[in-house]
């Protein structure tokens, strides 16, 4: 590759701007960042994203210019394409799916919890719609007060009942998952450095996506992080730039025979939370119902449905399927009784 890759993207506000750009730094892949102020936006010369998504990753083509690509899941699936040093994908068909699933569950469901903490809680709202703004360097006070006066009332809109819920009903029960996470979280990295072993996997950068916002950036959430894992927050810190961590082929993975005692907590926990999401988001729009609900610890769960979380599940039963049967039978062994496997039906 005779010219860099190009990451455009919101740096301070953005969990799939973090996901991509860790991920890039640990694969040592050659790229410069470009700050954009919102998503949609492209930098200047260069042509728009072909979804309204941070980030847009930007491949050289031959002959010149840029291809823009939007979808992180996405991005990330087509790098290991074209790269083959440093892989975030386990060679394990089983693991790989496990992974995957995993990344899933930070991209859709982890982000309702940084989500409700940055436009559900006041204190959280104060900072944020400033910070946000400041986070483009040398933005002008007119952006910030757009952001302030327009976006963030945006958002909280998005929040209260279109997007993510009802606040004041699904508020508590997301900040409980995001509690039982940090504990979760705590316990796998007190006995190896990631989520599937020795080395990151695509799940580890989508879960740092994610949980630097909460552990950085929100204020309230920030300190749950620092009084229920230290560890959790470092790791996300850390996972900023893993250019200098140490990897040989494909080892490092987690053994078969290890994935379902280390990993049981974790999988309850989706079972527990996003997969009764996912179930009831297919099976409303199946109906043909603007809004979906569901039971989720109990409680009744309810937003807008929409398509794109179908499709989640859709790319889930598809590559268990694409499985071969001794590999869905080992899927199977790890997730029985954790009610993730009600995805595979």
């Amino acid at each position: 590759m005779k010219r860099p890759l190009i990451l455009a993207g919101g740096p301070l506000g953005s969990p799939y701007t973090h996901k991509v750009k860790s991920l890039l730094a640990y694969r040592r892949i050659p790229y410069q960042f470009a700050f954009v102020s919102l998503p949609g936006e492209a930098p200047e010369g260069l042509p728009r994203p072909p979804l309204p998504l941070f980030p847009c990753l930007y491949h050289p083509e031959e002959g010149g210019g840029y291809r823009p690509t939007s979808d992180s899941t996405f991005q990330i699936q087509e790098l290991e394409e074209h790269f083959t040093d440093r892989s975030v994908i386990p060679a394990d068909p089983a693991l790989a799916f496990l992974n995957y699933l995993l990344e899933d569950y930070a991209d859709e469901w982890v982000t309702k919890m940084m989500f409700h903490y940055r436009w559900g809680i006041p204190e959280n709202i104060e900072y944020a719609s400033h910070a946000l703004a400041l986070g483009i360097p040398g933005a002008p006070d007119s952006f910030v007060e757009f952001v302030r006066d327009t976006f963030a009332p945006r958002q909280m809109e998005r929040l209260s009942g279109i997007v993510t819920g009802s606040l004041e009903v699904t508020g508590p029960m997301i900040e409980a998952s995001y509690t039982r996470l940090l504990g979760i979280l705590h316990r796998v990295l007190s006995t190896r450095p990631f989520v599937l072993g020795s080395r990151p996997g695509s799940s580890d950068f989508a879960l740092q996506g994610q949980l630097v916002q909460l552990t950085r950036v929100e204020p309230s959430s920030t300190r749950l992080a620092r009084e229920i894992s230290p560890r959790v927050k470092v790791w996300c810190e850390v996972m900023d730039d893993l250019s200098g961590w140490p990897v040989e082929g494909q080892a490092g993975w987690l053994e078969r025979e290890e994935v379902a005692d280390s990993l049981a907590d974790l999988f309850c926990e989706i079972g527990r939370t996003y997969a009764p999401f996912l179930l009831g988001n297919a099976e409303a729009l199946e109906r043909g119902n603007e809004n979906m609900e569901c039971q989720i610890d109990g409680q009744r769960y309810w937003q807008r449905a929409f398509p794109y979380q179908a499709k989640c599940l859709h790319w889930i039963r598809e590559a268990h399927q694409g499985l071969s049967t001794d590999d869905q039978a080992f899927v199977h062994s790890v997730l029985s009784g954790t009610w993730v496997e009600a995805l595979l039906a």
